[in-house]
């Protein structure tokens, strides 16, 4: 039997949360599973994951493959550094924020307008020469 590592969808309609269960591979996504090693919340901020690390390695000692958000959210639990002895960065990376096209124009306007007057003092002092 091939075990997986996934995300077993809960919560209300929009409003998901999820628990990591170590699943036999052919079943379906919210279907039978071996065992609840965790859960995950998305839409909390920051996002909250509880994930029982001595279980996870457990499974992933026997052969369990996590899906690629599992391991993301093992690395950050630091249960895939107890099983691999890999050192990871647990950091989570800032988000930019995101602008509009006027604001980077405005952005744009700024700079250049700046960067004219040092332009002209530039000048100023190459002529006097």
């Amino acid at each position: 039997m091939a075990v997986k590592l996934r995300l077993m969808r809960m919560g209300k309609k929009k409003q998901p949360t999820y628990r990591v269960v170590a699943a036999d591979s052919r079943s379906p996504r919210n279907g039978r599973f071996i065992e609840i090693i965790g859960t995950y919340e998305p839409r909390q901020d920051p996002s909250v994951i509880n994930i029982d690390n001595e279980r996870a390695v457990h499974w992933l000692e026997h052969g369990a493959q996590p899906t690629d958000r599992v391991a993301k959210l093992l690395k950050i639990s630091g249960a895939w550094t107890e099983h691999t002895g890999e050192a990871i960065d647990t950091a989570v990376p800032e988000r930019a924020a995101r602008k509009s096209k006027k604001q980077i124009e405005k952005e744009a306007e700024a700079a250049e307008a700046a960067a004219a007057p040092a332009e002209e003092a530039a000048g100023d002092a190459e002529g006097d020469e």
